[in-house]
């Protein structure tokens, strides 16, 4: 991945919002390798931008996998198969969006059944957004809805009159 100016169009991973995410970050990844995962790639930083990192070897309870990381790191997690891995994925607090890569559309419709998430993308990465979709989470992940639609139900005060005339 392409890492540096977003306003270049080639760029596929800009700054965070601030160095003190970036230190979050930096500091989750570290505290993960301290209890045993892998960088696979990434892992550093460089200002406030922090490169795509990919973890193995971790566990449930590291805060890469416990919490959400809004940041550009994903963790590798091994699953014997998957109606453990869809289980695996609900094993969790927050509810955001969820990629599940498949061609089987059987399992398609398993996973739509089965994930308590505010969305779930098939055959692409869960950060996938269009303004026109519904975009929030479940569980603890946020409140309400993003979208043209829902910002204006969110913003509309909806007022019922009823009069009855006497004739």
């Amino acid at each position: 991945m392409v890492v540096g100016d977003p306003l270049d169009e080639r760029v596929d991973v800009g700054p965070m919002i601030d160095s003190k995410e970036v230190d979050r970050i930096e500091s989750w990844v570290k505290e993960a390798q301290g209890s045993g995962a892998s960088v696979l790639t990434g892992g550093k930083r460089d200002g406030t931008v922090y490169y795509p990192t990919i973890l193995s070897n971790v566990d449930a309870d590291m805060k890469v996998v416990a919490e959400e990381t809004f940041g550009p790191v994903a963790s590798v997690i091994s699953s014997d198969d998957f109606e453990s891995a869809l289980e695996q994925a609900n094993n969790s607090k927050f509810g955001l969006q969820v990629g599940v890569f498949t061609n089987d559309v059987n399992r398609v419709f398993k996973a739509v059944r089965k994930l308590n998430f505010g969305g779930v993308i098939i055959n692409d990465t869960p950060n996938f957004r269009a303004d026109h979709m519904p975009y929030g989470g479940n569980r603890q992940s946020g409140l309400g809805r993003e979208g043209v639609k829902f910002a204006m139900e969110d913003m509309t005060n909806i007022q019922l009159v009823a009069i009855r005339l006497n004739s």
